[in-house]
């Protein structure tokens, strides 16, 4: 059993949610004596607050703690996320300009198989029957060429009811200079349909190309009921159970929103889950000083890239959400299917596939004992002698390691006409080449050499393959962060509240621009501060930056440069050329470049745990365990995590065992655990064979 919490002080109690596919992650800190326990508990599917509760209630009952002295709770969710991929979603309309109500259908006439013959299907989540179009048109200077009429808003209210709307997304062009027509149908929306939820681009995307704004929008108006009636639900499940501290919801870019924000804009919490480890990876980095880090979290469902560079996490202004533009600030992450739960098979051909479908929490790998019986990466391992089934979960789970074999057996060794162990090897080895792959394309996409990066591998199954994993890459070090299985949940510990603003501004950047740049300078930052008063966010607590959106004339892309103070565009222009060269292998610096947008991000401190001081253990190995590895069984040494000896060097092959996670060390690589409780992984061969 874990040790349980010092008692706490009021309100001295500081949770964390990461809600996944297969398992929802709690970090319990106690803000009074600055230690953290963590806890994991199934996911609910159908009800993803469910297992949010369950966690706290059991993470309440084993580290002795009341709901009354939670002080504050954070919450990462894919509620969002799974809603659009499983099309779980409204009825919904879309209001544009007469005359663009096919921009969704049009698109951006590229295709992701250029060679196909076929071209992909559009992601369309609003049919045609339900876009409608109203007579106004307002100039890209901002200016009224079509005035808006009542008459024809009161009509289409008509229209809206008619269809049965549930919700809807209003996008008028150039509506990101002028957004008076499309406050105007929301509120007048409002006073003759005020059930019906409403969202304008001008307030959660304003910002130029048409395809990319109205599909943000019309995800935005999707998710509204969606979100809405989930925080309604954890609202009422959490103060019947006595908890009313504030809750805060984990955004895209990392930082965190109110309820009554999430629910307004939910469009942005698509990456919620993942960019938690994105958090928790760059305040490593600092902490260790090694600000180059390969971020990878290998959950049940999921395997999730993120790049931290020179101690910084990367974000982009633009991502796809399953086909579907989403035109906001959010971390850069490549996602594919290669988890735990995902299923291997054997297709009829006699080649053997991994993933992306998963076995996910209901009914889980064959090994979980749920009814599942399709094979797994979980199954593999467990055949393999990886996980132990005993102490899975720090033996509160036990494994079913027959039926993990009959499952390997019948569907992938016989067709096969392999042993048993051998497939179970190829699962992991062809698991491995995918992870590979995607940090691959990850890093040479931007030019980066993987030599150059040290891993960071969280999740609870992602210690099982890291080391394997770096030696494809040939990166020589491997970071095992404290408390791995739930690492996303303590990196929302680190995370501040976090406002993104963004107005249009085409103009060159040049000193002709200054005196327009700076009333949107100061335009934003009231809009900011106003936010962070919403928050209550004292003055000293605060934190606001500029940034501009630069591109060289006639570019369909831009990059996001540091803007410091309005004084200071040559130097912007400046950077902008070094970052064009970073990344493209070329500048021009005789060209102005154009300004599209400035942007503001306005930053709420929160507090943060002191870093831990982590004793040391005995040094004492529970034993030796059976590991099938390169077609042989091998005696590997066996540690309980905790019972490591800080600054002591370790020789693989050997295997780590913490509650929620497990960690394999092959041959040729050592471990050194530190006083800050990572786990150090060297590689000592040099040749990553």
């Amino acid at each position: 059993m874990p040790p349980k919490l010092t008692p706490p002080m009021d309100k001295s109690i500081r949770i964390t949610v990461d809600i996944g596919g297969t398992f929802t992650d709690l970090q319990i800190f106690d803000q009074s004596t600055g230690r953290n326990q963590a806890h994991k508990t199934p996911t609910t599917p159908n009800d993803p607050s469910e297992g949010l509760l369950t966690g706290l209630t059991e993470a309440a009952q084993q580290f002795d703690f009341r709901f009354d002295q939670i002080s504050s709770l954070i919450h990462g969710t894919t509620i969002a996320t799974n809603a659009v991929l499983q099309r779980k979603l409204p009825r919904g309309a879309l209001i544009t300009t007469a005359g663009f109500e096919d921009v969704l259908e049009i698109g951006r006439h590229l295709r992701s198989q250029v060679y196909a013959n076929i071209a992909e299907q559009r992601a369309l989540l609003i049919p045609r029957a339900r876009r409608f179009g109203l007579k106004e048109r307002i100039k890209a200077d901002g200016c009224i060429e079509t005035a808006l009429t009542d008459a024809d808003i009161r009509a289409l209210a008509y229209d809206l009811t008619h269809c049965e709307a549930e919700t809807v997304a209003v996008c008028f062009l150039h509506s990101y200079t002028n957004p008076c027509h499309e406050r105007r149908v929301a509120a007048l929306l409002k006073d003759i349909l005020p059930d019906l939820r409403v969202s304008i681009s001008s307030d959660i995307s304003p910002e130029f190309r048409e395809f990319e704004r109205t599909s943000t929008t019309v995800l935005n108006a999707l998710l509204m009921p969606v979100v809405g009636s989930y925080l309604e639900r954890l609202k009422t499940r959490l103060h019947a159970h006595g908890l009313v501290a504030p809750v805060y919801l984990v955004q895209s870019n990392g930082g965190v929103a109110t309820p009554e924000m999430a629910a307004r804009q939910p469009a942005r919490l698509l990456l919620s889950g993942p960019s938690g480890g994105a958090r928790a990876a760059e305040t490593i980095a600092h902490r260790l000083d090694n600000l180059n880090l390969v971020a990878v979290d290998m959950g049940g469902t999921s395997y999730d890239v993120s790049l931290v560079e020179a101690g910084q996490v990367h974000q982009v202004n633009q991502g796809v959400v399953d086909g579907c533009p989403v035109r906001l600030p959010m971390v850069e992450m490549r996602t594919i299917g290669a988890g735990g739960g995902s299923i291997a098979r054997v297709d009829q051909a006699g080649g053997l596939f991994v993933g992306p479908e998963s076995a996910g929490a209901v009914p889980g790998p064959a090994c979980y004992g749920r009814g599942g019986k399709r094979p797994t990466v979980t199954d593999a391992n467990v055949i393999l002698g990886r996980i132990d089934p005993a102490h899975f979960l720090g033996g509160t789970m036990d494994l079913d390691g027959h039926a993990a074999r009959q499952s390997i057996d019948q569907q992938i060794a016989a067709p096969l006409d392999l042993g048993v162990e051998e497939s179970a090897e190829g699962i992991v080895q062809i698991a491995v080449a995918h992870m590979a792959s995607a940090i691959r394309l990850s890093l040479f996409e931007k030019g980066l050499d993987p030599e150059d990066f040290s891993l960071i591998s969280f999740g609870g199954a992602g210690g099982l393959h890291a080391c394997e994993t770096a030696a494809e890459l040939d990166i020589r070090q491997v970071i095992f962060p404290a408390d791995p299985g739930t690492l996303s949940a303590w990196g929302m510990l680190y995370a501040d509240i976090a406002h993104d603003l963004t107005t249009a501004q085409l103009m060159p950047a040049n000193e002709q621009a200054l005196p327009d740049l700076a009333q949107a300078v100061e335009t934003l930052r009231r809009s900011g501060n106003k936010l962070l008063d919403d928050d209550n966010i004292r003055a000293a607590d605060r934190r606001i930056t500029f940034s501009l959106d630069l591109r060289y004339p006639g570019q369909a892309y831009e990059i996001t440069t540091p803007f410091t103070d309005t004084n200071a565009i040559a130097q912007a222009v400046a950077a902008f050329h070094r970052l064009h060269l970073s990344q493209f292998a070329h500048s021009e610096p005789t060209v102005t470049p154009d300004i599209i947008n400035l942007r503001l991000s306005a930053i709420g401190l929160l507090d943060k745990p002191k870093a831990p001081v982590i004793g040391s253990g005995d040094g004492q190995s529970r034993g030796r365990r059976g590991i099938y590895n390169r077609g042989h069984w091998q005696q590997v040494r066996v540690y309980d995590r905790r019972s490591l000896e800080t600054d002591k060097t370790l020789s693989g092959p050997l295997v780590i065992e913490e509650p929620h996670s497990t960690i394999l060390v092959p041959d040729g690589w050592s471990l050194c655990p530190l006083t800050s409780g990572e786990l150090i992984a060297m590689d000592l061969t040099g040749e990553n064979t």
